[in-house]
């Protein structure tokens, strides 16, 4: 679980353009700019905000890391994944896929570079 999720960007409306695509299949509770003039999407209690780099430097993403998004369906990753490629983002790792583990995976990466993983747990 977490409480928060915060990614950088050199252009909060090129991401923004592409979050508010991919969070349409994710079953985001609300979204908005937040006091900080930070885009924002909030489901229950956890928050995922793109901003800025506080110091100034340009924005990157971490090697090795991933996002990851839980669905409710194989059609849901099957729309989040198209609504990212579509929206800017590009495919990673592989095509969207049933793992032998029973989820139903995909990856993104982001206007600028996050890599980010949307998953359904299909009845085996």
């Amino acid at each position: 679980m977490f409480s928060h999720v915060v990614v950088g960007s050199d252009d909060l409306q090129v991401s923004k353009k592409f979050y508010d695509a991919i969070f349409r299949h994710a079953g985001i509770d609300d979204s908005g700019i937040d006091a900080l003039n930070r885009p924002f999407y909030r489901k229950g209690s956890q928050r995922f905000i793109i901003t800025l780099p506080i110091n100034g430097q340009p924005a990157t993403h971490a090697n090795g890391g991933t996002i990851g998004f839980v669905l409710n369906s194989a059609e849901d990753v099957q729309a989040w994944h198209q609504a990212g490629v579509g929206s800017g983002g590009q495919s990673a790792e592989s095509a969207p896929h049933l793992r032998k583990d029973g989820k139903y995976i995909a990856y993104l990466r982001d206007p600028y570079g996050n890599k980010l993983c949307a998953y359904s747990q299909q009845v085996l």
